[in-house]
């Protein structure tokens, strides 16, 4: 199967322009609020990402109950699933900065005790992407190189902040030399396509995104299910980073929003 063997898979698209309509705009309601789900960049001004909407948010809250996403997590992981993450990437134009390389299950595993990465991050575009506007790359097939630890003198270095696991900073990343023996191996890959998109990537796949250089804003909404039977103890992290409830996801009578 393409997913287990690159570790990412392109979906059919599941979503219409009115489904699209209301996801943005609830996005763009959310990013006017002053609230800890609320991280902006090092400027202190544009928008970096949103956490957990769909504790809140009723459009959000139903999307990650759709049939369709609720399958297809269930089948990649093979068993029932729960909201583990829920947030959205946004590359505001001109100023959305770069995610450097990484692992998503090293934070899962070192800050939340995650067992197995047996989880699955569902990425849905909200905007139209493009190599210009800072869209996420992965390398195929690292995934199956199960985690990459950092160098030795960087080796126990932990803020406990979860602020460093949001920022463009990021707490755990994979080592430039690591990177750069991956991309002789294999060429990187952007995720670009117009809204509406859907991409489905493991949680150890090495991926990142460049600074949005363009006009054009790049939001990138992001749902990650979890197994069921590979959720952690509770983790001293916020629940809008990580959910407390583990019970199966139960699915809505339809596919709309």
């Amino acid at each position: 199967m393409e997913y287990e063997e690159s570790g990412w898979y392109k979906v059919p698209s599941l979503f219409d322009e009115s489904g699209l309509k209301k996801l943005r705009e609830s996005v763009d309601e959310i990013s006017r609020q002053e609230r800890p789900e609320v991280v902006l960049e090092k400027n202190g001004n544009a928008v970096r990402a949103l956490h957990g909407c769909h504790l809140f948010d009723e459009t959000c809250a139903r999307l990650v109950r759709l049939p369709a996403l609720v399958e297809l997590a269930e089948e990649l992981i093979g068993e029932p699933v729960y909201v583990y993450q829920f947030k959205v990437n946004l590359k505001q134009p001109q100023e959305g900065a770069a995610w450097p390389w990484h692992q998503d299950f090293a934070f899962w595993s070192k800050e939340d005790g995650m067992a197995a990465p047996r989880a699955v991050n569902i990425a849905v575009f909200l905007d139209d992407t493009h190599e210009g506007n800072g869209p996420l790359q992965v390398v195929p097939g690292s995934h199956r190189l199960g985690l990459i630890e950092p160098r030795a003198d960087e080796q126990g270095k932990r803020s406990g902040d979860w602020r460093n696991h949001v920022a463009a900073d990021l707490e755990y990343t994979v080592p430039q030399p690591q990177v750069d023996a991956l991309l002789r191996q294999t060429a990187k890959r952007p995720a670009v396509g117009p809204a509406g998109t859907v991409y489905a990537f493991h949680p150890s796949i090495v991926h990142s995104s460049s600074d949005n250089r363009s006009m054009d804003r790049r939001a990138l909404l992001l749902i990650t299910y979890n197994a069921v039977s590979n959720a952690p103890a509770p983790s001293p992290r916020p629940e809008f980073l990580v959910s407390r409830d583990a019970s199966p996801i139960i699915p809505l009578a339809d596919d709309v929003l």
